[in-house]
């Protein structure tokens, strides 16, 4: 594939977006296709920060795209499709999160399943210094059927640590933490920690209250301390806390 499938021949098309991208599926030879490119500045940005994450990162949850086509307007990456919803699906028109509210009112085991699979790329995220940008319930793909949860759209991950030099980071406020609010903060493991300990937060939460155990609690309530230094050091010093409030 030396260009990529035209939008024309999509049978979705996700334009109401507000990544500054524009997606499609396609089907080439049997074979479905998701497609991303730019289209704004901040779009191609984002895309050129993609290919550099999928070059260093390859873990089962994380969709990484079959092929990365450079052209005039940038970059386009090919992923493959996935079935399943995303848990917040946000648009340009705001949020829709049903897909979370069926997410939520899953079994428990199933919850911490996919709470497991999210922890364990986010190991080989760090394990190459890479750190967490704008990660929220918008990267959770979940498939009902199949009980599978694939993370999609890591477009802001960064190497890490660094200096944050704008006055925020991209990102859904509800998933931040506060240093990605202060120019010149160190953004490194910790604040991929915080992220992280809202997820676990958000997806065992529920409208009629938590449905994990205290120590679930405890651990999400650490790792998404406003003081860097109280939350746990790193993503393995979090995983392990996780793993061991799962067995408790």
């Amino acid at each position: 594939m030396r260009e990529p499938p035209p939008v024309t021949s999509a049978f979705v098309v996700f334009d109401a977006q507000d990544s500054g991208c524009l997606s499609y599926g396609v089907e080439a030879q049997g074979h479905r296709l998701f497609v991303k490119r730019a289209a704004t500045s901040a779009g191609r940005v984002s895309l050129v920060r993609a290919a550099q994450l999928h070059a260093a990162v390859k873990h089962p949850a994380i969709v990484r795209p079959e092929r990365i086509l450079s052209g005039p307007d940038g970059l386009t990456l090919v992923y493959p499709w996935r079935d399943g919803r995303v848990l917040n699906q946000a648009t340009v028109d705001g949020p829709d999160r049903s897909a979370l509210a069926d997410f939520q009112r899953l079994p428990v085991s199933d919850v911490e399943a996919a709470l497991d699979a999210i922890l364990d790329a986010h190991l080989a995220v760090a394990a190459t210094g890479f750190v967490a940008v704008d990660l929220y319930d918008g990267c959770f793909l979940y498939d009902f059927r199949t009980r599978q949860m694939q993370l999609i759209d890591l477009d802001e991950y960064r190497p890490g640590p660094f200096i944050l030099d704008a006055d925020r980071l991209p990102g859904s406020r509800r998933y931040m933490a506060p240093e990605e609010f202060v120019r010149g903060a160190v953004i490194d493991q910790r604040t991929t920690v915080y992220a992280l300990g809202r997820t676990v937060h958000h997806l065992l939460d529920s409208p009629t209250g938590w449905r994990g155990t205290a120590a679930q609690r405890a651990v999400a309530d650490r790792a998404t301390r406003a003081s860097v230094a109280d939350r746990y050091s790193d993503v393995a010093a979090l995983a392990r806390a996780w793993r061991l409030a799962v067995l408790a």
